[in-house]
């Protein structure tokens, strides 16, 4: 992935309200919903997800800053640790060995230099290198391979964090928890449980895709949905059930309620990165009777009450 400012199109100084809106806007431009036959569209909302998954939280975007992770989240080896170029492997400055395959470099007495180890002589442990003057150090065995799964989380288990269970190559069942402020394209690690290696597993990761509900909409961390109600409750109020992701509440319609009112139902939305519920928003949209003679009799219904309010009865 490349650099999660770019990504968002922020600056390095953009404040937390500056992300979150770019991050807004180019979710809702991709969306998978709104680009069913664009899987391009679907692979730069996965990315522009990372990126502010990464951005949006205050640690791991300090950390990214000073340069202790790269984009993905993962720690970056510092100089002097991990693979270089020169056919060897080194270790840690304090106490360590290096072997750059016959350079006679030592690097080891370098670091000794800076850190105040003295670097006279081979350290306990350490086994001096015949011609070269360096010591030599075994390269740690290599880890097994990262195994990439994707996985489909309900509409519903998504918004209330349900766990999620999933099935891996060698047949095994795992269960793992959904993070706080969910969205589709996210990856979960589960440790240790990719490919063998002679230096332990490699990890489990799984790419997450949330589905559709056939009445709800995610907006952000709340839930919107478009509710009918008859012009009877519109015009003198009443009780209406609203399918919500904790199952079905009664919400109370005030009288001469217009058709696009939209009332909230607190707490029931998606569960924030902060640990708290979104709420749920609820469109009324009147809904008329297809019934010819239903009509008539509503239609007169209307026409006698509208009467008696501009009577002042």
């Amino acid at each position: 992935m490349a650099d999660p400012y770019s990504i968002l199109g922020v600056s390095k100084s953009a404040d937390e309200k500056a992300i979150k809106s770019a991050y807004r806007k180019l979710a809702k431009e991709l969306h998978p919903d709104k680009n069913t036959d664009n899987p391009k569209a679907a692979e730069r909302f996965s990315e522009v997800t990372r990126a502010y998954d990464l951005l949006s939280d205050a640690k791991k975007r300090g950390q990214y800053d000073r340069g202790e992770i790269d984009e993905n989240g993962q720690a970056r080896a510092p100089f002097g640790y991990g693979g270089n170029d020169f056919g060897g492997s080194s270790t840690g400055p304090t106490g360590a060995t290096f072997d750059f395959g016959g350079s006679g470099i030592d690097l080891g007495d370098i670091f000794d230099g800076i850190f105040g180890g003295g670097g006279a002589g081979p350290r306990p442990g350490s086994s001096a290198r015949p011609g070269g003057g360096g010591r030599a150090q075994q390269a740690q065995p290599a880890r097994g391979a990262n195994v990439a799964y994707e996985h489909l989380v309900s509409f519903t288990d998504a918004a209330t964090l349900t766990p999620q269970r999933i099935t891996l190559r060698d047949g095994k069942t795992v269960e793992f928890k959904l993070p706080k402020g969910v969205v589709a394209g996210q990856q979960i690690r589960i440790p240790g449980r990719g490919q063998p290696g002679p230096g332990g597993n490699g990890d489990a990761m799984v790419t997450l895709k949330i589905g559709r509900h056939p009445h709800l909409v995610r907006d952000e961390d709340n839930i919107r949905i478009d509710l009918p109600i008859s012009l009877k409750v519109a015009i003198s109020g009443g009780k209406v059930k609203v399918p919500t992701v904790d199952g079905a509440v009664m919400l109370t319609v005030p009288p001469k309620t217009n058709s696009g009112t939209t009332m909230r139902i607190k707490g029931r939305g998606f569960t924030t990165k902060h640990g708290e519920r979104g709420d749920q928003l609820v469109s009324l949209m009147i809904h008329l009777p297809s019934d010819p003679a239903e009509l008539a009799k509503l239609a007169e219904c209307v026409s006698g009450e509208t009467v008696g309010v501009n009577m002042g009865v």
